[in-house]
């Protein structure tokens, strides 16, 4: 396509005028717009929750494992000076 030819079709593009728009496009935008809202807050909750209960859960673990003291040892001294 040469460049006269690209003009004249930018030419007759903005010579057709502006297209019609639908009359309830704005209120379908605004619709979707929302759903997609409520959408992100839904699943930035769930994240917070999913965060919150990991913390909870590895809180609770590492009470109960205690993994900073050191285990029993599994063999005895030798017994000397008897």
């Amino acid at each position: 396509m040469s460049r006269l030819d690209r003009e004249a079709a930018a030419r007759h593009i903005m010579e057709q005028g502006t297209p019609r728009v639908p009359p309830d496009l704005c209120a379908d935008a605004v619709r979707r717009g929302n759903r997609l809202l409520r959408r992100r807050v839904l699943v930035l909750r769930l994240a917070w929750l999913l965060l919150f209960a990991a913390t909870v859960a590895f809180t609770v673990w590492a009470l109960t494992v205690r993994p900073w003291v050191e285990p029993p040892s599994e063999t005895t001294p030798p017994l000397t000076g008897w």
